[in-house]
């Protein structure tokens, strides 16, 4: 079963989360062999993607991810959009299994000045 975080985020804004990974035992996931991807959507169920974010392994050793979105894709959330959306990351091997590791809400805040 996935993890839960939720994350934060400021409409309009470039946005960057460093997550930490790791097993049900505490343990940072070894992702050398690994693909990661994170997408979030307004609800489990639609099946538009709010944003899909640039997922890349930083320190595959200790189970390091960066989820990065520039400006202009974090102001294309939509405004009856801006309060919340849900993610996952997951987790592809080279055989193409895929392993889902992370959810959560992500908590937009909207802006005055952008």
């Amino acid at each position: 079963m996935a993890a839960y975080q939720d994350l934060y985020m400021d409409k309009g804004t470039d946005f960057l989360e460093t997550l930490n990974l790791s097993d049900d035992y505490g343990s940072p996931y070894n992702l050398s062999n690994f693909t990661v991807s994170c997408k979030a959507r307004t609800s489990y169920i639609t099946s538009n993607v709010a944003i899909n974010f640039v997922s890349t392994i930083t320190d595959g050793a200790n189970g390091v991810v960066t989820l990065t979105a520039n400006s202009a894709i974090t102001s294309n959330v939509k405004p009856n959009n801006v309060g919340k959306l849900v993610y996952d990351v997951v987790l592809t091997d080279l055989t193409g299994r895929k392993t889902r590791v992370l959810e959560g809400q992500i908590f937009v805040s909207p802006n005055v000045t952008i």
